[in-house]
């Protein structure tokens, strides 16, 4: 190998050596400080591109996670603001009935008259409950739905009874019959916006199970404005066939069976018939009971609402677009449980329990505002149950994408510590050589002496 002295080509090779050396060393230290090995798009374009997307996955699998939890602590607020209407609910059943009793005197039933008002505008309050600025269960969260009417349901007569059908041939689902006799007298009791109506009637030769409807349409209040609203009971039909709720889906019985179905009048909330009781009384002036077991058993199957838009509450909890879980919250205020009434003129009345008869007439609307209520609140502990499993499918979606994420981002350290000892040395031994092949250059000098 010729001596040169302008060209140093070993210190140049050893140079380049190094250098390449101390890339791999910077890339080493750089895996190794950051825990991952992939570091920019250079070191694995694709490997990089599907890290940022799956991290992407991650937040928002995350975000919903949060958004679900959110939700679910929001109606966990109406929840239990309904569950305060319950127990109300539950107290003034109590009062209701202690009300209904003759043992109480005029005075006696204004107190508890004093104690339902209060209730019943605490009821109001509790509707009012709000979260994070949003009111909850005052109708306006409502789904959308069309104005429904009131429509109540008898399963336990003959399902070949119709309207027609004179009441002393009444017979119970079983075929036997009710043994109504045309002394016997009928009271009808009802009602709506607070006000209660009733009326009554011998059932005489040719009264006809229709003809109770027909009586209470004309009972004292009922056919004129003002707190009753000319809002009236009238028959609606017997078969399977019960009505439509409100989204306009037509409601039958659950086994196909025959029913008689009532209804208000009139469709709305100002339309409500809060509950009804039909009592058949004999010439003796006693109840009969076991008459009226069948008779009186009315069952609210579709609940008076407005018409109203859709306000429902949308959670998202999926990672695209209208992967959404809607709710609806029903309207929780006295006036749509029934247990108050607003006249055209704006006048208020609260459910009226200061006589035994209102009071008796009170005991169903209590009765049908406690299933309202309950069916509320359950519907919400629904949406709260599918909550949680959503956020633990959210939490496990989460977990997994982030260990894809990890197999291809993290480092391995022990590998990548051997290799940045590796280079750590190599990157040694190539300055100490090119100190070498650059001190060869120096020996050359020794021949031109």
């Amino acid at each position: 190998m010729a001596l040169v002295v302008k060209n140093n080509m070993s210190a140049l090779s050893t140079l380049n050596i190094m250098s390449k050396n101390n890339k791999n060393l910077a890339a080493s230290l750089q895996k190794v400080s950051s825990g991952q090995k992939i570091n920019s798009a250079a070191d694995d374009p694709a490997g990089y591109a599907i890290s940022q997307r799956m991290q992407t996955q991650i937040r928002s699998l995350n975000q919903d996670n949060d958004n679900a939890a959110n939700g679910q602590n929001m109606l966990k607020t109406a929840e239990g603001t309904v569950s305060s209407t319950v127990d109300i609910l539950k107290t003034l059943k109590e009062k209701v009935l202690d009300a209904a009793n003759d043992t109480n005197t005029t005075y006696d039933r204004d107190t508890i008259q004093d104690y339902l008002d209060q209730t019943v505008a605490q009821i109001n309050d509790n509707a009012n409950v709000t979260y994070n600025g949003k009111l909850l269960v005052d109708g306006s969260m409502n789904q959308q739905g069309s104005a429904t009417t009131v429509a109540y349901s008898n399963a336990s007569l003959a399902t070949d009874t119709t309207f027609d059908t004179l009441l002393t041939s009444l017979k119970d689902r079983n075929g036997n019959t009710l043994n109504i006799l045309g002394e016997d007298t009928v009271t009808v009791s009802y009602v709506t916006n607070g006000k209660v109506m009733t009326t009554s009637f011998k059932v005489g030769k040719t009264g006809t199970l229709g003809s109770i409807f027909a009586a209470a349409s004309k009972a004292t209040g009922a056919t004129t404005t003002g707190m009753g609203n000319s809002v009236y009971l009238k028959t609606a039909g017997t078969g399977s066939t019960i009505g439509k709720n409100a989204q306009d889906v037509t409601m039958h019985t659950a086994d196909g069976s025959s029913v008689l179905t009532v209804t208000s009048n009139k469709s709305g909330v100002s339309g409500n018939i809060a509950g009804f009781t039909i009592s058949i009384s004999g010439t003796d002036g006693n109840v009969k009971t076991s008459v009226n077991t069948k008779l009186d058993a009315w069952d609210e199957q579709i609940s008076a609402q407005d018409k109203s838009n859709d306000n429902s509450i949308t959670l998202q909890v999926g990672t695209k677009a209208n992967q959404t879980i809607r709710v609806g919250l029903g309207d929780m205020r006295a006036q749509a449980l029934g247990l108050q009434g607003v006249s055209s003129d704006g006048s208020v009345q609260n459910l009226d329990v200061s006589t035994r008869a209102n009071a008796n007439a009170a005991v169903n609307v209590l009765d049908n505002a406690v299933q309202k209520a309950l069916k509320e609140q359950t519907q919400i502990g629904s949406v709260e149950s599918r909550l949680d499993y959503t956020q633990d499918n959210l939490t496990t979606a989460s977990q997994n994408v982030q260990a894809s994420e990890s197999t291809i981002t993290d480092a391995n350290m022990a590998q990548e510590m051997t290799e940045y000892t590796k280079n750590n040395i190599l990157m040694q031994a190539s300055q100490a050589m090119l100190a070498q092949a650059n001190s060869g250059s120096q020996n050359i000098l020794q021949l031109l002496q």
